[in-house]
């Protein structure tokens, strides 16, 4: 794989969205996924979403299966907590960390009150400018429950690694039908405009789970594709 397809394929990984079948928002959501890559299932997901009042965290695990978990047999546990206001989900704290290679483990600090936000890795703290209404990657995809999508032909996001702030610019298209292993769906279709290697990277969202992701697919320059689906869920209001 080229660096730049590891790269869209850690996004991939590790934006788990949750899936949202009631007007409010769930206080309680678990939700797996598949993750299948080169014709073969990489990675199965599982994820707890739980909001208490005007808080919320999520939780995700990561774990490789099948042929990638002979070579590398890894489990990543990722974990997103903050606030939930008006404007959707504020992140106040984020971690990933891998069991086995834990050099390449991160975390953010966000600040909001002086605008800055401080990542941590291998290499050590680094403080930073934040960006209003910068995302983590696990938090990312729920804000789109929170967006008016329908009036709306661009999204965009500030996204963090915990190792770096990355600018993300959807674009919207209304209304195409999709079917993943929970079932057919009608969606909006996002896309970030096709990079100057013809790398891409793909999102359908389910209008009728409340804006969500039921599909996610990266294709990298050699047009080699990893696709994530939305398998199952339960969801508490």
């Amino acid at each position: 794989m080229t660096q730049k397809f590891l790269r869209w394929f850690a996004v991939l990984l590790l934006s788990v969205g949750s899936h949202a079948l009631y007007a409010a928002p769930a206080s309680r959501i678990q939700a797996n996924y598949d993750v299948t890559g080169y014709g073969v299932k990489l990675i199965e997901v599982s994820e707890t979403y739980t909001r208490t009042q005007d808080h919320y965290q999520i939780e995700s695990v990561s774990r490789a299966v099948g042929l990638l978990a002979r070579f590398k047999p890894e489990t990543i546990r990722a974990t997103s907590r903050g606030l939930v206001g008006a404007q959707g989900l504020r992140p106040l704290n984020y971690s990933n960390k891998r069991e086995l290679d834990t050099q390449r483990n991160t975390a953010a600090t966000f600040n909001w009150d002086s605008a800055t936000i401080i990542h941590s890795d291998y290499q050590g703290e680094r403080s930073l400018a934040l960006p209003a209404g910068t995302q983590d990657r696990l938090s990312a995809m729920y804000q789109f429950q929170f967006l008016s999508l329908q009036d709306m032909s661009e999204v965009k996001f500030t996204i963090t690694n915990g190792r770096d702030l990355d600018r993300y610019s959807y674009r919207i298209t209304p209304e195409q039908s999709v079917s993943v292993p929970l079932g057919t769906f009608k969606t909006r279709y996002l896309a970030i405009p096709p990079q100057e290697d013809g790398s891409k990277f793909e999102i359908w969202l389910a209008t009728e789970l409340g804006n969500f992701p039921c599909k996610i697919v990266i294709t990298d320059a050699d047009g080699k594709k990893a696709t994530q689906v939305l398998t199952g869920f339960s969801a508490v209001p």
